[in-house]
């Protein structure tokens, strides 16, 4: 006779949100971690990313601050978790995937997401959804045929001991 399988694994989207929060905890940036994991239709991880400067350029030299000077911030120089896991992707095509990202993606990385093919948003949180920013994301998403929903946590707790 067989065993009983567990019945208190978790979700996919629980797996997968983990992913991208655990992602951006790489992230240097003292004010925002995000992390991003893009997954095929058959739940497959393709390719993760968090925010963070470009290969080569050292975030010892480069601001972290967030106000002041344009050339003396963060903004000009980072790459945001979704970009960064559509660039890291090294496979075939994206089309059809699905993205989980920690933090509502803003118009630039809307963009790369919809070119890239990505027909699927979960995201966790959306602090800045009534930002010009997030505002024309949305629309550009929308306009696209790209669906977005928010993350909803079961709940459940992890912890880790690394």
């Amino acid at each position: 006779m067989l065993g009983c399988k567990r019945t208190d694994y978790i979700s996919w989207d629980e797996y997968f949100m983990g992913i991208a929060l655990l992602s951006g905890m790489r992230s240097k940036d003292p004010h925002t971690q995000v992390g991003a994991c893009i997954v095929s239709q058959d739940n497959k991880i393709l390719s993760m990313g968090y925010n963070g400067f470009p290969n080569g350029v050292s975030d010892d030299d480069f601001p972290w601050n967030r106000d002041g000077d344009p050339l003396e911030n963060k903004y000009f120089y980072t790459t945001h978790s979704e970009l960064n896991a559509i660039l890291n992707y090294r496979g075939g095509t994206l089309e059809g995937s699905k993205l989980y990202v920690s933090l509502f993606p803003c118009n630039e990385c809307a963009k790369a997401i919809i070119q890239s093919g990505i027909k699927e948003i979960i995201y966790d949180s959306d602090k800045y959804g009534q930002t010009p920013s997030v505002i024309a994301s949305k629309r550009m998403l929308d306009a696209a045929g790209v669906s977005y929903r928010k993350y909803i946590p079961s709940g459940r707790e992890v912890t880790m001991s690394l």
